[in-house]
């Protein structure tokens, strides 16, 4: 049960009824961090643009989800994990090998793609305080000055998501049942 209201589109504050609605639309249900998050409609609303901004940054789908399943499970948000795994296996066909590497934060055999967890871990652990040498092996593995930002991004990204559903210990929706 979660510690925080989980609205629907019927019972959220009226300025968050229309992105519920469409979020349901979109998704085909509506994930409980949506819920929770119209709790407080600017939460709502700033996780909603971001993601989109996200969506459109430099990075690949699968790096983006790299970023989002190591943040997850760097901070503990099954949630996010089970989420982000969702996306991995349905959207993106992410090999199960990738999944379970980034799910349990281990090494990924794809250098560059192991690069950025490692990087994305540095970031989180540091609070950006990265090493000159963590910096420059994600420069070294092909990665730009402008990836090292959108990591960031997709950091702040996962950190409002995952500080979110762990605050508020947000159940997952039975359609993300099979990917926790």
């Amino acid at each position: 049960m979660s510690r925080l209201a989980i609205q629907t589109a019927e019972s959220a504050p009226a300025e968050t009824r229309e992105r519920l609605v469409n979020a349901e639309k979109n998704n085909g249900f509506l994930p409980n961090l949506l819920g929770v998050l119209a709790n407080a409609p600017t939460a709502l609303e700033t996780y909603q643009v971001v993601s989109a901004i996200n969506a459109r940054n430099g990075l690949s789908a699968t790096e983006r989800e790299v970023i989002q399943i190591t943040a997850a499970a760097r901070n503990g948000c099954g949630f996010c994990v089970a989420g982000h795994t969702a996306i991995a296996r349905k959207k993106l066909a992410l090999p199960e090998e990738v999944i379970a590497a980034l799910r349990n934060t281990q090494a990924l055999r794809d250098p560059k793609l192991n690069a950025l967890a490692l990087f994305t871990l540095a970031v989180l652990e540091q609070k950006g305080r990265v090493s000159d040498a963590e910096l420059g092996a994600f420069l070294k593995a092909g990665y730009s000055q402008a990836s090292v930002l959108e990591v960031v991004l997709g950091v702040s990204l996962a950190t409002l998501c995952n500080y979110a559903n762990n605050l508020a210990q947000t159940p997952l929706n039975p359609e993300l049942q099979a990917f926790a």
